[in-house]
């Protein structure tokens, strides 16, 4: 079983998988037209992940944003974490949101309602999105 990173684009958050150390992180913003086709991948690791030897896993969740149909791959991604976890192998959640952003923490507490499976929600100053692009910023020559 392989680990992978998937850069942020504009639709899509940063994913960091590395089964080897027990880390799922994505972050950023979730808004693609078709979420399931960026989302299939993700699932597809989980269902190898809870055929692996890997005792646990941490999944860290930090979005700035998502969509309604975003909202609803979320949902069977963590409907999928609490399976896992039921089968045996330690699941924690730790849902991520930024300072005062209550949209965010209720979003994270309204799906963790759904599920038996250990939820952490850990509120930061701002969401760092792995491997984001930095705009480049122009330098004007002196002559």
């Amino acid at each position: 079983m392989e680990g992978y990173f998937i850069r942020s684009s504009r639709v899509t958050p940063s994913v960091y998988f590395n089964p080897k150390k027990g880390l799922l992180d994505m972050r950023g913003k979730s808004s693609p037209e078709n979420p399931l086709t960026f989302y299939n991948h993700i699932y597809d690791s989980l269902d190898q992940f809870a055929e692996s030897e890997y005792p646990a896993m941490t999944v860290n969740m930090a979005f700035e944003y998502f969509n309604t149909s975003s909202s609803k791959c979320l949902y069977i991604f963590l409907k999928k974490l609490a399976w896992i976890d039921q089968q045996g192998k330690n699941i924690t959640i730790n849902w991520y949101f930024e300072d005062g952003d209550e949209d965010m923490n209720e979003a994270g507490e309204d799906l963790s309602c759904f599920f038996d499976v250990k939820f952490n929600f850990v509120e930061v100053p701002e969401i760092k999105v792995l491997g984001e692009e930095k705009k480049e910023t122009k330098k004007k020559l002196v002559a």
